[in-house]
Parts: C-alpha cells; sequence; structure tokens
C-alpha cells in the first residue's frame, strides 16, 4: 500500500465520527426541536386551541428543517448539538412554564 492510500483510509476513518454525529443531531435533535415547537406553540399561542395546535404544526416542519440545516451548517459537531440542544432546553422550559400556569 503506497502513501496516498494510506492517507486516504486515515482521512475516511478520521471523518466518519463527525459525520455521524452531525446526522444523529439533525435527526434525534431536529425532531425533538419540531415536537417542541409543536408543543410550545399549541400550549402559548393566544388564539383557539384547535388553531395553535395546526399552527404549532405547520411550524414544527419549519423548525426540522432549519435544524437539519444547522446541523450541517454549523463549524464543528459539539456546535451543531449546542445549537439544536439550546432551543430545544428553551422550548421546553417555555412549554413546561405555560402548562404550570
Amino acid at each position: 500500500m503506497n502513501a496516498l492510500q494510506r492517507a486516504w483510509q486515515g482521512f475516511r476513518a478520521w471523518r466518519w465520527p463527525g459525520v455521524l454525529s452531525r446526522t444523529l443531531a439533525a435527526v434525534v435533535g431536529g425532531y425533538a426541536v419540531g415536537a417542541l415547537v409543536s408543543v410550545a406553540c399549541a400550549l402559548l399561542l393566544p388564539m383557539p386551541r384547535a388553531e395553535a395546535v395546526l399552527t404549532g404544526m405547520m411550524l414544527s416542519f419549519a423548525a426540522y428543517a432549519g435544524a437539519v440545516l444547522w446541523a450541517f451548517a454549523a463549524r464543528s459537531a459539539w456546535r451543531a448539538w449546542a445549537g439544536i440542544l439550546l432551543p430545544a432546553l428553551l422550548l421546553a422550559a417555555a412549554s413546561w412554564a405555560g402548562r404550570v400556569t
């Protein structure tokens, strides 16, 4: 095996954990953000409940797409996770606060 082949194998082995992490952040984190947007809208929007639920469901698709875009546009996998988990925590707190009151 020549040096170019060894370098290529090293490059491939080094990149896949970051891609896997970003993919998990996009799929799992994006789903969580989308679900939390739907819940937060249903609980917090000042409109009839049925309209708030439908609005939340429609906005959840945009939130999921935005989370997927963010996961692969972030500078590192750590920033991708942070950029998805922070809004998820804020939405969860807002949903909890809306349910408590």
